[in-house]
């Protein structure tokens, strides 16, 4: 793995032994973690299969600038990350974006184009609202350890659990994601619930991948199905998985999904 800079900004990068593909990968990570979620499989898994594989810590989260000014940091500072690391790889990337990274993607192609890009349990172009209130319908206690969370607080490790796996999950895998946690930017929080949503009408058409898992419990299947309706697209839900797809056991059913669509479209 390189670990580097860009600018003030953590990049995690993962380049093939070859000649690599056309469009590298720019992973763009979710809510209360940073650019490790990417290293633990998809980075090797696809610089392994021809790909330069990048992932961004956004500001504020991971290595990056400013964690002490975290709670300032907005979505569209969040863009502006992405654009920063895109402008500065050897072509412009293909964009895969897990639940927060998915509505930043979305809020990207407001502004810039790209040749593809991968919605991964994202957050829909309606905002949190819908999933807000099903989790305060049907798992209370989950809504709360998340508000916990963001405000830096420990909670019981079975809410990380619960909120990001389906799957049996290794007990010491689950600490060290565990340890790997941090809270989130309140202000973002807040973009993405009502105040900064996407406007489907600006954004580039771009070739689009839509995926979700039949067990998220803070982006459940019909969460998917809106954000792929919007978009015209197929949602694609992935049986027995829960929300964390780039960390559960059947990782590699979701990454070998996303290679083959990019082989398909030559990228």
């Amino acid at each position: 793995m390189n670990a580097g800079r860009f600018g003030e900004l953590e990049v995690l990068c993962r380049t093939p032994s070859g000649q690599p593909r056309p469009a590298p990968l720019l992973f763009v990570h979710g809510a209360y973690v940073s650019a490790w979620c990417w290293e633990e499989h998809f980075l090797p898994w696809f610089a392994e299969r021809g790909w330069a594989a990048y992932a961004v810590s956004l500001s504020g989260h991971g290595h990056s600038r400013r964690r002490d000014h975290l709670d300032s940091y907005s979505i569209d500072d969040y863009v502006r990350d992405v654009a920063e690391v895109a402008a500065r790889l050897p072509a412009p990337p293909v964009l895969v974006g897990h639940s927060m990274g998915g509505m930043v993607v979305q809020k990207y192609l407001e502004q810039h184009d790209a040749p593809a890009a991968v919605l991964m349990s994202s957050v829909p172009p309606q905002g949190l609202m819908g999933s807000a209130f099903g989790l305060m319908l049907k798992r209370p206690t989950l809504l709360t350890d998340l508000n916990r969370i963001m405000t830096g607080n420990d909670v019981d490790i079975d809410s990380l659990r619960e909120a990001l796996f389906h799957q049996p999950v290794d007990e010491d895998d689950l600490q060290r994601y565990y340890r790997l946690s941090q809270p989130e930017s309140h202000r973002a929080i807040w973009d993405m619930t009502l105040f900064n949503l996407p406007h489907p009408g600006r954004m580039h058409q771009v070739p689009m991948l839509i995926l979700g898992a039949s067990h998220d419990a803070l982006i459940p299947p019909d969460q998917v199905h809106m954000t792929a309706t919007t978009y015209a697209r197929r949602a694609e839900i992935f049986p027995d998985m829960g929300h964390g797809l780039m960390l559960e056991r059947g990782w590699e059913t979701v990454a070998a999904r996303i290679a083959d669509w990019l082989e398909e479209r030559n990228l």
